[in-house]
């Protein structure tokens, strides 16, 4: 009888251990679970050796991939730790499509639908996205819900009717045909437009600043500020200002910040380069400024106000020493093309204006337009963010006589 107790004692002590090591395994990989993450996909639509790559955003810079692997049988695995979540894009083949999430320390999954066109740029496209597994993810799609109804307003009034009519008016400054043009702009459907336009970007700012300063205590604020805006521009200083100690601490706080306050390049040598203008023409940056004493080189953007808002103070400062060997060489950022066209044409500045290919803004470390360099007969920064009145005092002592 003593026997049988000891030898279901002995049992008992046994299946204890191994409960023990069982619940301690547990706890081991649940603890390496809170300090990495594990994204596991599956895309179907795509050959085995599909390239994919973990490539960090909202930094608004070009950033390289932080992970790289291919597809077999439809699925991918990319892991890694983070201090904090951080938005990475994953790009399939040879970046020719995108999805993007909010990675966090946690085990993450990813579904989707790819269709890769026929077409020859084979660009890949995707339906029925499902994300689980970051809460991370899940908050920043329901606090930017709010751009599927942007989305929406802005359809709503780009009729067909009034995209045919800014295509009318486009050609009539073209041709400099400004009864024509004014005519046009006259017409009920165009003020229509232009007061539905106005209202939309009030909403579009109302919501953008609401979204941030509901987040200005934690790295929610300035990475919202990274997602909600493409460029930045001194307005947009005291958002960022507004944040606490810990935000601004946070790496996108840190990014906001360095995007703010580029390093100056006060001087340094700034590179030749060839970019186009309105009529697809190229320009060398060298011929542009030959035998000129001083240049201005001019980021802006016709999306941007304060960069418009200055234009009447370049105009003057060209009046006034354009015969005495100033230049000015205005770069547009816009990505829409026709935007920048359409801007041109209402602007009429009487000096050379090309597009930027995103390669020489980098080069200029331009984080936030408007962005001014003054630069001598030597290819030398020599002053940068001149506007004004400071611009005018500026050339009035360099340009004396």
């Amino acid at each position: 009888m003593n026997t049988i107790k000891y030898k279901i004692l002995g049992l008992c002590i046994c299946l204890f251990v191994i409960s023990n090591n069982v619940l301690a395994q547990k706890k081991k990989v649940a603890a390496s679970a809170a300090t990495s993450y594990i994204i596991e996909g599956t895309i179907t639509g795509l050959t085995d050796g599909t390239a994919v790559k973990l490539i960090p955003g909202a930094t608004h810079s070009s950033e390289l991939p932080v992970a790289e692997t291919t597809i077999k049988d439809g699925k991918f695995t990319f892991t890694g730790k983070l201090n904090e979540p951080r938005f990475f894009f994953i790009a399939f083949g040879k970046n020719k499509g995108y999805l993007n999430l909010l990675v966090e320390n946690a085990k993450i999954k990813v579904t989707a639908d790819a269709e890769v066109s026929k077409n020859e740029d084979e660009r890949i496209t995707f339906k029925n996205q499902v994300t689980t597994g970051s809460k991370s993810n899940d908050y920043y799609k329901k606090e930017t819900a709010f751009r599927d109804e942007l989305e929406k307003d802005y359809a709503a009034y780009h009729t067909a009717e009034s995209n045919e009519l800014s295509k009318l008016i486009g050609a009539a400054k073209r041709d400099k045909n400004t009864k024509a043009a004014d005519s046009l702009q006259n017409l009920p459907v165009w003020k229509k437009f232009e007061a539905d336009e106005k209202a939309f970007f009030t909403k579009v700012e109302k919501t953008t600043l609401a979204v941030i300063t509901k987040h200005k205590d934690s790295w929610w604020g300035p990475f919202f500020m990274m997602t909600q805006y493409s460029y930045f521009t001194p307005e947009q200083k005291p958002i960022y200002e507004q944040f606490s100690a810990a935000a601004k601490k946070s790496y996108y706080g840190q990014v906001v910040d360095k995007d703010l306050n580029p390093k100056s390049l006060i001087g340094t040598s700034i590179a030749n380069f060839n970019l186009k203008d309105k009529d697809g023409k190229a320009y060398n940056a060298k011929d542009i400024v030959a035998g000129k004493k001083y240049i201005l080189v001019d980021f802006w953007a016709s999306w941007c106000g304060p960069c418009r808002k200055e234009i009447p103070n370049l105009k003057t400062a060209y009046a006034e020493y354009g015969a005495k060997g100033f230049e000015i060489l205005s770069i547009s950022i816009d990505k829409d093309e026709k935007a920048w066209q359409k801007a041109l044409g209402q602007e009429n500045m009487q000096w050379h204006n090309l597009l930027d290919d995103d390669k020489v803004s980098k080069s200029f470390n331009v984080k936030a337009i408007p962005a001014t360099y003054l630069v001598d007969s030597k290819g030398v920064i020599i002053s940068d963010n001149l506007r004004g009145a400071d611009l005018e005092a500026k050339l009035k002592e360099l340009l004396k006589s």
